[in-house]
């Protein structure tokens, strides 16, 4: 299926008008990360979440400031995630609403309420479910410390692209993960009819304490190289450009800017993986002075940090303003 073109052309247009503004000195938001609650159904390894906002997993996000928030972010995409969204008792007022107002929306679930709310959700393209599957049968259900994880993930998925939904997986990559059981993975879920498979490294927030999970970037760049080459013909949904930077090909500066998080403490300073502190004013996260602060070679804590949310802004930029790039492109077979 892949996803709709006129995604592509809306999100091309505006990546141009971030190249044009960032020249001038002006940051502006790509991709709103909004968390509306930090609740989740599953304590998964690796997820940093339910630890840092352990006293505020009772607060919710009224659908009428989700919507504020993202009218004054104005970026094209919004991800919806926390937490597990699907908790939320407006989830559907709220995806609504940002359809309505035309914006592309990514809900980010662990899959295991899908089914049961499927009903809830508009069925448009503007709307694409975003499933976390992070290896096969027994690694995601290891990964999530749920059995049965797995197999709720296949008949979600199965039950929503049986509805016509769009339907797309997100998987995060930890050291150890074998890259067969990923490969193997991956060729199920596009069998089950998935547009797209989002990859990311697994990087460690500062609220986990399980060092052992996480990538460094040498390492993140062997097990990408061993996962992407030697050709494809999956489904990735992340921008072409910056698959060749997780694999050490092309390098990009820190683009978190264009990705800010908000939560229900306020907006996270400076993104998605660290909090320094919370602010209510989203322009402190659009200073380029903010900028010269962090990201690898600046903050120690970003070292390894290859995350999609930080990384790949840089790299969509780049495919829309160099698109020959992407012609360009040496891709092992």
């Amino acid at each position: 299926m892949g996803r709709p073109w006129e995604m592509s052309w809306e999100l091309a247009r505006h990546l141009w008008r971030v190249h044009r503004r960032a020249r001038r000195g002006r940051l502006s938001p790509i991709v709103l990360m909004l968390e509306p609650l930090e609740t989740c159904n599953l304590r998964c390894a690796g997820c940093g979440r339910v630890r840092e906002y352990a006293e505020h997993m009772d607060v919710r996000m009224p659908a009428t400031e989700a919507l504020t928030i993202a009218a004054d972010a104005d970026a094209p995409v919004v991800s919806l995630s926390g937490g597990e969204p699907l908790l939320h008792p407006e989830i559907g007022d709220m995806v609504g609403g940002l359809v309505e107002d035309r914006r592309w929306v990514f809900l980010c679930t662990n899959g295991l309420l899908l089914r049961e709310q499927l009903d809830r959700l508009p069925r448009h393209r503007r709307l694409c479910l975003v499933v976390h599957v992070d290896g096969s049968e027994a690694v995601h259900d290891q990964v999530t410390g749920y059995e049965g994880a797995y197999r709720e993930v296949e008949q979600a998925i199965s039950e929503a692209v049986k509805r016509g939904f769009r339907v797309a997986t997100n998987t995060t990559v930890f050291h150890g993960s074998d890259v067969g059981d990923l490969k193997g993975l991956f060729g199920r879920l596009t069998e089950l009819g998935v547009e797209g498979l989002m990859l990311s490294p697994g990087y460690a927030y500062e609220a986990v304490p399980e060092r052992e999970l996480f990538l460094n970037r040498t390492e993140s760049q062997r097990i990408f190289r061993d996962l992407l080459d030697h050709g494809t013909n999956l489904p990735l949904y992340d921008n072409p450009l910056f698959l060749d930077f997780l694999k050490g090909e092309r390098d990009y500066p820190c683009s978190a800017w264009a990705v800010p998080t908000r939560t229900v403490l306020g907006w996270r300073l400076p993104c998605y993986l660290i909090a320094d502190r919370h602010t209510d004013d989203l322009s402190e996260l659009l200073e380029p002075e903010l900028w010269e602060k962090y990201g690898p070679g600046k903050d120690p804590r970003c070292a390894g940090c290859m995350l999609h949310s930080g990384f790949e802004p840089a790299s969509a930029v780049d495919a829309a303003v160099h698109p020959w790039k992407l012609l360009t492109r040496k891709v092992k077979r």
